[in-house]
């Protein structure tokens, strides 16, 4: 018998469940981009992830237009026969199909109309006119018209670069391609699994979410056999603002914010600028103020004088309910906190080691004996039975390290360059500038991985390795250990070494030392600087700064979390 001659099963459609009440209409853009890659819709509609690019940007100025909204659409059953229709930026839904959308335009004559969708770029030269995901979200709007009663057999695309007009014919087979695809999310939403990303596509390197999913990276920690591409996302210039005046204010003028000390103004900058708004000390910001960083999503961060970081202010939070609740999860799981918290006294250490390696002054370079001590410490790390077993270990090896720290700094040339004696670590006061310039550091980085962690989506203030307590950000202590030597003593040493503090920029008093306002502003200086460092990533290969580099470290850590990966990788250069 011939295969010809078999009788081929037909595909049976498995339509999603009748939807409950509080289950949100999903809107067409999202149609559009599920069927243009599932990850994406996911990250957008489920875990509430979005990041602009140069094409959303875009497609928002030729939207400009529409977005205002003109005209009228009237009721099905009371318009017209010879009624002509043209309105603008109109909001349909359909509870019966669970949808909804927002029309560029409306064309049409009494009961029979045609939706128009603008897109940015120019005609592209397929079949049926369009690529799919746009002939399936024009779809979505013709079908939603046919709910409140109106006829709908085509839409058009209007093709702005271009500006030409293509029809897209709504028939059965474009009727049949749109259902499965809104079925296809809603199931993949429920079943609460991001879709897996997609491998060396064409369509990865100008996603705005590109940053956000990680596709390359993803796939090669999993084993696949592909060279992560540099991550293609924009050149953020913005920054923090730092305001540490007696008695400053912050207010909002226009586009900038305005410091006024004792209500004279003294810097104004940019808020296009403006990344974070760290405050030190007694300094106030006014209602209007939070206001707009909150709808910016920038986040004010509030530290002691003396630089202890104390909390921050967002707006609503990011909208990952999903990263939060595997995150608790997690947090109850020993053998996962135990394991989790190997990987961060190991990254450290090694770090640790390599800092030890690359900056010895002396003759001779870091000793031998040393740098074995630490590997040692290392090996013991992975051995350790519990979370106090490992404490020790990373205590010892803290000790080692330390001790060996005041090798790092050069010698001072001439009597102006301070003479810095370090002999150990202490803390809550510090009794010597190293000291105070590390509490200091470990404070800015402490802030730095709070706002990173809160932006990703994480509750930073429960982690896996630090315990929780009131006011404390264990999860940006956890994240913050391998980073330590990397980022926070590598930016003292360097600080120290290149005579960025002065003698005068200390002050000691009741046995304690603190920085002075014009030390801690230079100091705040050397620490953004390091963080704008670019580095090499010695797995994934190219480079990226050390800022970018930390949300790259919360986005895999998410993916460990959610099960996308078998382990966090942790960050330790050669």
């Amino acid at each position: 018998m011939s295969n010809d001659s078999i009788p081929q099963q037909g595909e049976l459609e498995l339509p999603f469940p009748e939807m409950v009440r509080d289950v949100p209409l999903l809107p067409a853009r999202m149609i559009n981009e599920f069927c243009y890659c599932p990850r994406l819709a996911y990250l957008e509609w489920v875990q509430g992830e979005w990041d602009d690019s140069a094409d959303t940007v875009e497609g928002r100025y030729v939207h400009r237009k529409v977005d205002k909204g003109s005209g009228t659409l009237p009721e099905a059953d009371q318009a017209e026969p010879d009624e002509k229709i043209h309105a603008r930026s109109i909001t349909l839904s359909s509870n019966r199909l669970g949808l909804i959308a927002r029309m560029d335009l409306i064309e049409g004559e009494g009961r029979v109309v045609t939706p128009v969708d603008y897109k940015r770029g120019k005609r592209p030269h397929v079949s049926h006119g369009a690529y799919d995901p746009e002939r399936v979200q024009i779809c979505v709007q013709g079908m939603i018209l046919e709910e409140h009663g109106y006829t709908c057999e085509e839409g058009i695309l209007y093709y702005a670069a271009s500006r030409e007009r293509v029809r897209i014919a709504l028939d059965e087979e474009l009727r049949a391609l749109t259902k499965r695809t809104i079925d296809g999310l809603r199931f993949v939403a429920a079943g609460g699994r991001i879709p897996l990303p997609l491998e060396d596509s064409p369509k990865c390197p100008r996603c705005s979410l590109v940053g956000i999913c990680l596709p390359d990276e993803i796939n090669f920690f999993r084993g696949i056999d592909i060279a992560p591409r540099p991550l293609a996302v924009g050149l953020d210039t913005a920054m923090p603002l730092y305001v540490q005046a007696f008695h400053a204010k912050v207010s909002k003028s226009g586009e900038q914010l305005e410091v006024s000390i004792d209500d004279k103004k003294v810097q104004s900058v940019r808020l296009m600028d403006v990344s974070q708004l760290a405050l030190f000390g007694n300094v106030y910001v006014t209602t209007p103020t939070m206001q707009e960083l909150m709808r910016r999503n920038v986040p004010i961060t509030w530290h002691s004088h003396g630089g202890w970081f104390m909390g921050h202010t967002i707006g609503t939070g990011h909208k990952n309910v999903e990263l939060r609740r595997a995150q608790f999860r997690s947090a109850d799981d020993e053998s996962f906190c135990l394991r989790f918290a190997k990987g961060l006294v190991e990254g450290k250490l090694r770090n640790a080691r390599t800092m030890l390696r690359r900056n010895w002054k002396t003759e001779g370079g870091a000793p031998e004996a040393l740098l074995e001590s630490l590997n040692g410490d290392v090996k013991r790390t992975r051995r350790a039975a519990d979370l106090s077993e490992l404490l020790g270990v990373e205590g010892s090896g803290a000790a080692r390290y330390f001790g060996a720290l005041s090798n790092l700094i050069r010698p001072p040339g001439d009597a102006s360059v301070l003479t810095f004696d370090f002999r150990t670590r202490n803390r809550r006061p510090p009794t010597d500038p190293v000291n105070a310039l590390l509490s200091y550091a470990y404070g800015l980085l402490a802030r730095t991985w709070t706002v990173t962690l809160s932006a990703v989506g994480f509750d930073p203030y429960l982690g896996f390795y630090h315990q929780p307590r009131y006011g404390r950000p264990t999860l940006a202590l956890d994240l913050m250990e391998p980073f330590r030597p990397l980022l926070a003593d590598s930016a003292v040493i360097q600080a120290i070494n290149n005579g960025e503090v002065r003698p005068t920029d200390f002050i000691q008093a009741a046995g304690s030392v603190s920085l002075t306002n014009d030390g801690r502003k230079r100091f705040i200086g050397t620490f953004e600087r390091r963080l704008a460092q670019e580095v090499t990533h010695p797995v994934l290969g190219y480079r990226l700064s050390y800022r970018r580099l930390l949300e790259v470290q919360a986005r895999l850590l998410a993916r460990h979390i959610l099960g996308e990966l078998d382990d966090y990788p942790n960050f330790t250069p050669r």
